[in-house]
């Protein structure tokens, strides 16, 4: 069995029908632990096949009823808005109950995949080096409570491996910016293709913001933008090598610009490129992140062997063959 926490979520969806693409009919069982609320979230896992569907609530239940039987854990749950303000709710979603999950697969020898983020890194101002020793992390000064939380758990994580018993197998992933199908639930923390894409159908052009900073063009402001697909390869490349253990990146290594991004979705919408620009809000005027990029030597020297889906061609694939269609989900 293989459980997926925030499996119904949008990188925990995409991973689902990952893992029955490789596993095929006669793999393991796939249990997703979430909550569907009453919303369309329930169409991001409409066409898998699915041995349970598991409130998150019920989760520590269903693990006892299930020990021996449970292979991996890839938590993918969690509070995932930068702006959630309640900081007992984000700890303890993001810091307690993980801290009690690795507790169980140490117990129970199970291997655990878990989602960290590029949040961690602050204004970026340490870099963005996923050297996980407890010296660099202690450097890094995330800006808000959730990249709080996810940096507070890295670390207890490699204090915790160094102690036996810990997981067979942990890896920590630093996701920087991911698009791609499934993410329409996500409201106004979806991707900028998700947010362009049906403006520009709709004749209104794209709209970004303005740079603040002299050594930035408006637009200029650069992320480093991953395909959700290129994610799930990393994520069963992973599954497969038992071996490896550790925090790492999850980008690309290229940053690009926002302004490349509008353009990226003009072209795959055949359209002539009309962009607008704003000011940046002053609520988040200060904090906004001007430049992020992935190192990737790491994953690289573990092992990973695939190449990234370039940012022209990754926009491309989603905006035809998701955004635009009847049915965008996977």
């Amino acid at each position: 069995m293989i459980i997926v926490t925030g499996g119904a979520g949008f990188i925990g969806s995409n991973l689902v029908a990952g893992l029955e693409r490789r596993l095929g009919p006669d793999g393991p069982d796939l249990v997703v632990v979430d909550r569907l609320g009453s919303d369309e979230k329930w169409r991001n896992i409409a066409k898998r096949d699915l041995a349970a569907i598991i409130p998150p609530e019920d989760f520590f239940d269903f693990l006892e009823d299930n020990r021996g039987a449970v292979e991996a854990i890839f938590h993918m749950g969690a509070i995932s808005s930068t702006t959630e303000r309640d900081a007992d709710r984000i700890v303890r979603e993001n810091v307690a109950l993980p801290l009690r999950l690795w507790q169980w697969c140490a117990r129970h020898d199970t291997r655990l995949i878990y989602a960290s983020s590029a949040a961690t890194y602050g204004d970026g101002a340490q870099g963005f080096d996923d050297d996980g020793s407890p010296e660099a992390q202690a450097t890094l000064r995330p800006l808000n409570a959730y990249g709080w939380s996810k940096h507070l758990f890295d670390r207890r994580a490699v204090k915790l491996a160094a102690r036996k018993p810990h997981p067979p197998q942990w890896v920590g992933l630093k996701f920087f910016n991911v698009y791609g199908p499934n993410e329409y639930h996500k409201g106004g923390m979806r991707s900028v293709v998700a947010h362009i894409t049906p403006k520009i159908q709709a004749g209104e052009g794209a709209t970004l913001f303005k740079s603040h900073r002299p050594d930035y063009e408006d637009g200029g402001q650069t992320r480093d933008f991953i395909h959700v697909d290129d994610v799930v390869d990393v994520m069963l490349w992973l599954y497969g090598a038992l071996a490896v253990n550790g925090i790492f990146n999850l980008g690309t290594g290229a940053a690009r610009s926002f302004a490349d991004l509008a353009r990226a979705v003009f072209a795959a919408l055949g359209q002539k490129e009309r962009i607008t620009y704003i000011d940046t809000p002053e609520a988040i005027r200060d904090r906004y992140q001007y430049f992020t990029q992935a190192r990737m030597e790491r994953l690289r020297d573990a092992g990973y062997p695939g190449q990234f889906t370039s940012l022209e061609e990754g926009v491309r694939r989603y905006v035809q063959d998701y955004l635009t269609q009847e049915d965008p989900y996977r």
